[in-house]
């Protein structure tokens, strides 16, 4: 893919990843000289799933946590989708923080995620496939927001009397974190996307979940042996070890009745009211601020201090300068303190 052009504009220049629908690459748009995600596939391997993403993102596009598409469409061989590129997934920073987040990362991740949610469901589309890697966070300014990608299985809502319903289907999405609903066949609603972010928020707080680990002959034995182990598990062991507010997060999700729209509001002061009682701060902070934070600290400088300050700026509103301010100045006395 080396010195390969997109629609006269966007250079191909190292492969980043690989999604269950295409090969993507960190490119250049050479006309304003900035980074982009370019998602190739080949026309022999794609049944739609590629142009469902473009257009789902066209009907998303502005909402916060929502990349924009710069363009798409046919070069060669290829479909192509070019957007913003982000930062790192949450899988990639799970495995920078050994394999485990803190209750506030947690909890900061979690109030974003529920708002991006119902911001897809408000527009009248279902994800289908929430899952770490399809969480990544922003870069430079936005480096504190939560995005949300891979649209190639989301399901359009066409209108307000489908009551967020879509008939049932063959198996679609990731195992992993599918919903009870998603396994059995059943009708996909607004809870499934919401159950699926559930076992997301439990996988960052454990590092794992229950079924992972599991060996069968087959894709689908195995996927039978999960379905089996998640419905047979209680929500009590699940959630063994957390806070109480993750059981009620998973017990609600899955006691809603199939045109039943979730109270989002009510899920995310669930945890709001959990880190308020826990007397954490909505700084921004994340494990891996911390973490870069305290590599950092190993040779102090200036240029280290206002690393982690830009590291740490607020990228999301509702968070008062004085707050910041104060975050700032208690990061430079600790890295004074450590530079003595």
């Amino acid at each position: 893919m080396k010195d390969i052009i997109i629609h006269g504009r966007y250079r191909v220049n190292r492969r980043i990843g690989e999604g269950g629908f295409g090969l993507v690459y960190a490119g250049t748009d050479t006309e304003l000289d900035e980074h982009v995600a370019i998602k190739l596939m080949h026309v022999k391997d794609d049944p739609g799933t590629l142009e469902t993403e473009a257009r789902t993102y066209k009907a998303l596009s502005g909402g916060t946590g929502i990349p924009r598409v710069l363009w798409y469409g046919q070069e060669g061989d290829y479909y192509c989708l070019v957007h913003d590129l982000l930062g790192p997934s949450l899988e990639d920073l799970l495995n920078y923080c050994d394999r485990r987040f803190s209750l506030k990362t947690v909890l900061l991740l979690a109030d974003q995620a529920i708002s991006r949610i119902k911001y897809i469901h408000d527009k009248k589309r279902l994800h289908g496939d929430s899952k770490p890697d399809n969480f990544l966070m922003g870069t430079g300014r936005q480096g504190n927001v939560l995005y949300t990608i891979d649209f190639g299985l989301a399901r359009d809502l066409p209108n307000a009397d489908h009551h967020g319903a879509l008939g049932g289907r063959s198996f679609a999405g990731t195992t992993r974190y599918a919903s009870l609903n998603c396994h059995n066949g059943r009708e996909y609603s607004w809870s499934d996307d919401l159950e699926s972010l559930g076992y997301v928020l439990l996988y960052l707080s454990k590092g794992s979940l229950p079924w992972q680990g599991l060996n069968a002959p087959t894709n689908k034995q195995k996927d039978d042996l999960i379905k089996e182990r998640k419905a047979a598990i209680s929500v009590a062991s699940l959630c063994d070890g957390l806070p109480g507010e993750f059981a009620i997060y998973m017990e609600y999700t899955r006691s809603l009745e199939l045109n039943e729209r979730p109270d989002y509001a009510y899920l995310r002061q669930l945890f709001r009211r959990l880190f308020a009682a826990r007397g954490f701060t909505y700084d921004n902070v994340f494990d891996w601020t911390e973490r870069r934070f305290r590599e950092l600290h190993n040779q102090p400088s200036e240029k280290a201090v206002q690393t982690l300050l830009t590291t740490s700026r607020t990228a999301t509103s509702g968070h008062s300068r004085r707050s910041v301010r104060g975050i700032q100045s208690r990061k430079r006395r600790h890295i004074s303190k450590l530079s003595r």
